[in-house]
């Protein structure tokens, strides 16, 4: 039985990879913003009712939760695509929004688990965006790009946890539901392209990922991984 811990787990990835690692027998420890139901009759599943966003009280509000606990899993999946639009037209506060999410509350994570708790591997959820530099995609692309070197640092600072920034593919999530439901295709292409591509149940990326994420040991600490190129 390993201890996984994921965040991000009301929908879509994060809660597709929660229940697979909870039907696999593992101990999963959770934080979200809200209580996930359909988790509660797991005797092996442990949740935190966090917002992290606010990045400022991650150390003091999560370390209880956290606190000599020796995980060998972690997987940042919480994240927030933010508006598509020309970074012209994105307002710096909205940018700085996004940033919060998908950059600093791992940070901050990340130093609150070194220094409360023994993590053997850390996976952050990045995305083709973080090097493909889309038209409209500045924030979340930014964002993204940042996890990656974040994580790259990291990877030389904290020589005994294993880093990877993996992206998993595109899946069907409410991120995705809102592109192809409500961006402009002919104004942003990667948004047709998208539409237009494969796209994963979170069930699916969820068992590619529970097979992966063991096999990331054997690349470089630090690295970007793209799973369509594995």
């Amino acid at each position: 039985m390993k201890q996984i811990l994921i965040t991000g787990i009301g929908s879509g990835l994060g809660a597709a990879l929660a229940k697979a690692y909870l039907e696999r027998g593992d101990k999963v420890y959770a934080i979200g913003r809200e209580f996930p139901k359909q988790f509660d009759h797991y005797n092996h599943f442990f949740f935190f009712p966090y917002n992290l966003s606010q990045t400022f009280l991650i150390n003091s509000d999560i370390q209880p939760f956290i606190r000599n606990h020796s995980f060998d899993i972690v997987i940042l999946n919480a994240g927030v695509l933010g508006e598509i639009a020309t970074l012209g037209q994105t307002d710096l506060s909205a940018i700085k929004d996004v940033m919060e999410l998908n950059v600093w509350a791992n940070k901050e994570l990340i130093d609150t688990l070194g220094s409360y708790a023994t993590v053997k591997q850390i996976v952050g959820i990045s995305s083709g965006a973080a090097v493909n530099g889309s038209k409209g995609w500045g924030a979340y692309s930014l964002s993204k790009s940042a996890l990656n070197m974040l994580l790259k640092i990291y990877a030389k600072e904290l020589p005994q946890i294993h880093f990877t920034a993996l992206a998993p593919g595109v899946i069907k999530t409410p991120m995705t539901d809102h592109i192809i439901e409500k961006v402009d295709d002919e104004k942003f292409p990667s948004a047709k392209k998208l539409k237009e591509g494969y796209i994963q149940t979170p069930e699916e990326a969820a068992k590619n990922l529970l097979f992966v994420i063991p096999k990331l040991l054997d690349y470089e600490s630090g690295s970007f991984v793209d799973i369509r190129e594995m």
